[in-house]
């Protein structure tokens, strides 16, 4: 059986860790597996290096950025070998060019396009455990490159497909995908297993277990994994699967995405509404819950965008305003939008809380509301009390 394990910053960020990392390393080899462990800088680490290029540049160089950012795990993937050597485990580290992590070539954001296994492949044959840096690639040129934040889990997932691994695991610091942030709700509820859909809704709306581009990638190769705690290795994982069940119609999760703006343009004509969308997109800028009408067109944008695109939309004809200090609330679940119990329960609780809807979006498995922050720890906690209530609350 071959088994892809991803450790994140904090299952690695002291010697105890590492240490507690590689028993459970350890204990999947002995049971006579393969294992190919992937991890992520030691947790701080890469701000603490990102701090140390801008006491250099404030705007370092790109290329030479991510061949610093990519020492991070370097160490990281060293330490855990030394450990398992420590434990009397055969272990090798590996960086992306000895890994064989072929990327595109644009620098902090680069994607993987291929994998070269040989290298693994030829390990593994010898009964090492092999530790791989995640977050990075080489490109045509074998420049070192970074996938963006957060994306070992997307290493993890790549290699799991690349190498047919039976099953991949990502080890974090809590104990599993839950109804909402535990640290918010006290009664959340972890799942046994959720669909791919559903946990990439939950990623792109603001919850931080999962990458974005690593689900989307297990869906596309058909990866089986598991999120597993690195503190807690007694419980229960959950399970991402393809499907949970076709029509469903309960939530699986309450989330927000936090730091939003919405940016408000009068004075524009149906017309005007791509060329304005194609002006945002051409600069980067994401935008997200679109509304419009004859009064104006509302777009949901990040609020570290929101003077960008001030400046972008500049226009005599124009009447721009930027409401700051929002944040989008998401309420996930397999049909939701179709349950008009559910729709009608989201805005009876935000009207009883206080929060003044700014705008709204629904779709297929997601109702997203821009709400003021005052109010959105309130209104996850009184959504999910309220969903339980109702039976319509998802989890195990």
């Amino acid at each position: 059986m071959v088994i892809v394990q991803k450790y994140g910053g904090s299952s690695v960020a002291d010697a105890q860790k590492i240490f507690a990392a590689a028993d459970e390393v350890g204990r999947r080899f002995a049971q006579g597996h393969d294992v190919v462990v992937v991890v992520s800088a030691q947790g701080g680490n890469t701000d603490l290096l990102l701090a140390k290029a801008r006491e250099i540049s404030e705007n370092p160089h790109e290329r030479e950025l991510d061949a610093l950012l990519a020492t991070g795990e370097a160490q990281s993937a060293a330490l855990m070998a030394m450990a398992l050597w420590q434990r009397g485990l055969p272990a090798v580290s590996l960086d992306a060019r000895q890994a064989g992590v072929l990327s595109t070539a644009e620098h902090g954001r680069a994607k993987i396009e291929h994998i070269e296994a040989g290298r693994i492949l030829a390990e593994l044959h010898e009964r090492r455990i092999v530790i791989i840096t995640g977050f990075q690639g080489v490109n045509e040129l074998g420049d070192v490159t970074t996938l963006g934040r957060g994306a070992s889990d997307t290493t993890a997932i790549a290699l799991a497909a690349a190498l047919n691994a039976d099953i991949c695991e990502i080890y974090t610091d809590v104990e599993g995908i839950f109804t909402a942030d535990p640290r918010i709700c006290s009664n959340a509820r972890k799942h046994k297993e959720i669909s791919y859909d559903e946990i990439l809704e939950l990623a792109a709306m603001g919850a931080k277990v999962l990458h974005g581009r690593s689900v989307e990638m297990a869906s596309k190769y058909g990866v089986r994994f598991a999120v597993k705690s690195s503190a807690a290795l007694e419980a229960e994982p959950t399970f991402i699967k393809a499907v949970k069940n076709m029509e469903g119609g309960s939530v699986s999760g309450i989330t927000a995405l936090r730091e939003c703006c919405k940016i408000s343009v009068g004075g524009v004509s149906e017309a005007d509404v791509p060329l304005i969308l194609g002006e945002l997109g051409s600069a980067g800028i994401a935008v997200d819950v679109i509304t419009y009408s004859a009064l104006a067109l509302e777009l949901c944008i990040t609020a570290e965008d929101g003077t960008r695109a001030l400046n972008i939309l500049k226009n005599g004809e124009r009447e721009i305003r930027l409401n700051r200090g929002l944040c989008k609330l998401s309420i996930i679940g397999q049909g939701i939008v179709y349950n008009p119990t559910a729709i009608s329960l989201i805005w009876r609780v935000l009207r009883d809380v206080g929060a003044t809807v700014h705008l709204a979006s629904l779709s297929g498995m997601k109702a997203s509301i821009l709400v003021d922050e005052t109010v959105i720890d309130i209104a996850i906690g009184a959504l999910h009390d309220e969903f339980e209530k109702s039976g319509m609350m998802g989890g195990i």
